[in-house]
């Protein structure tokens, strides 16, 4: 129950006001001066005080109660005739006035008002400390040498502006990481705005980004900010930064250089102070020597790069990230499932996981709703239709033919699944358990066409 402090020296007011309100159900504390109101402050949700009181007068006791670190909402009452004490006092803090006289169902509505504004901030707060939980560097799987390497060079860079760009297969974490970044940073109050780049089309690419005015192009009814603008003291994280058309990257390595740029149908430069941080699952290097990537943009970019190595170069990071996923999935779902045997953990850490550890919390998601039991075995985890058991360890993989180095037998299957789906890169994938990104991945890696 929403306890209320009325601060009020006139007795027989300060008693009609505590009805008013134990009548709708708080629970009233009264003080008739301002020094024994401070003595009861701390244990109240909201204060009703009147501004001339005795001894010390409303405004010094605002000030007294900021002094002290108290945030709670404090309601003035004023004198008809005053109302600059009242402007006064909204300045040092109150979050409302009301004029006397007022009616019951005025002061009722001006109360409620206050404590759903409390409400509201004490549920940003509780939200904010969550996020901050969730972004913590300590909340990351770092046991393999190079995640905590990783770790290491974000502790240093997040409390920095410097441009990032994080290069990693397709579900190694790097959106996750972003975030991570920008929570770790000054910044973390302000937006963070994600724009993937191969999700938005070509022709609409630049409006997305830079925003655009009125009558602009057919059907711009209004003005509208684009990205950067809504980013503005906050983060920008570009995901797949490599398929940006060369057109674009021109425009963006102004943003990033010069923190300028203008909307679209505008000559007006704008100005923008936002962190960029670029994601890209592609060889950058390799786009630049093709010429579909512009080389000033990439040097612009790899201010600190960032490499998150694929899952199956990290395998001792897989049983904490199980563990943890098991218990999210499980109070999530409303699973019985606790624990996990040693044989499906065995099993799990030897998967060559082409899809990281997104494939991993789909697995583990899966395997954990259909599970009848409270310990997840072998038997219940698929891995896209295949069962665990029969998963291969990294001991049992056959040698490889003579002569042939790992890279070259890898390029000759995939070739060969290549050959069998006649050219189609989906059913490859299939064929090879991929994903598609995951294989057109190894495509770019070989210098193949993806």
């Amino acid at each position: 129950m929403k306890r209320i402090l009325v601060v009020e020296d006139e007795e027989k007011l300060r008693r009609v006001i505590e009805l008013q309100l134990r009548s709708s159900g708080y629970e009233v504390e009264q003080a008739g001066s301002a020094e024994k109101a401070l003595s009861l402050a701390a244990s109240v949700s909201l204060i009703l005080t009147d501004l001339r009181l005795p001894g010390m007068d409303g405004l010094k006791m605002l000030a007294e109660l900021r002094a002290r670190g108290l945030a709670t909402p404090v309601i003035v009452m004023t004198a008809f005739g005053t109302v600059e004490g009242a402007v006064e006092a909204m300045k040092a803090g109150a979050v409302d006035f009301l004029p006397k006289p007022f009616s019951m169902d005025h002061l009722m509505t001006v109360v409620e008002k206050a404590l759903e504004v409390r409400a509201l901030r004490e549920e940003n707060k509780s939200l904010r400390e969550q996020l901050g939980a969730r972004y913590d560097l300590s909340a990351l799987v770092a046991r393999s040498p190079s995640m905590a390497g990783v770790l290491d060079t974000v502790s240093r860079v997040a409390p920095t502006r410097s441009t990032i760009l994080l290069e990693g297969e397709s579900g190694t974490g790097k959106d996750l990481l972003a975030r991570v970044i920008h929570h770790q940073s000054p910044r973390r109050d302000r937006p963070f705005v994600k724009i993937n780049c191969t999700a938005i089309p070509e022709n609409l690419l630049e409006s997305e980004l830079f925003g655009y005015e009125k009558g602009a192009f057919t059907g711009a009814s209004i003005s509208k900010p684009g990205k950067f603008e809504q980013a503005d003291t906050g983060t920008v994280l570009l995901d797949e930064i490599g398929d940006v058309p060369l057109g674009i990257q021109v425009k963006l390595l102004r943003v990033i250089q010069e923190r300028e740029f203008e909307r679209l149908g505008s000559n007006k430069t704008k100005q923008v102070d936002v962190r960029v941080i670029a994601a890209t699952n592609v060889d950058l290097r390799k786009a630049i020597e093709q010429g579909t990537f512009r080389e000033d943009l990439y040097y612009r970019l790899n201010v600190v790069p960032i490499r998150l190595a694929p899952l199956r170069e990290r395998r001792a990071d897989i049983p904490d990230m199980v563990e943890r996923f098991v218990r999210q999935y499980s109070e999530e779902l409303g699973s019985a499932v606790s624990s996990i045997s040693e044989a499906a953990m065995q099993a799990l850490v030897n998967y060559a996981w082409p899809g990281n550890v997104r494939q991993l919390q789909n697995v583990l998601e899966r395997s954990i709703l259909l599970c009848q039991g409270t310990n997840l075995d072998a038997g219940d985890i698929r891995f896209d239709g295949t069962v665990a058991s029969k998963v291969v360890a990294p001991s049992e993989v056959p040698f490889l033919p003579t002569g042939m180095t790992l890279d070259e037998y890898e390029q000759a299957i995939i070739k060969e699944a290549l050959h069998r789906a006649d050219g189609n890169k989906s059913q490859a994938a299939r064929l090879l358990g991929l994903t598609r990104n995951a294989l057109r991945y190894r495509l770019t890696h070989m210098g193949l066409e993806a």
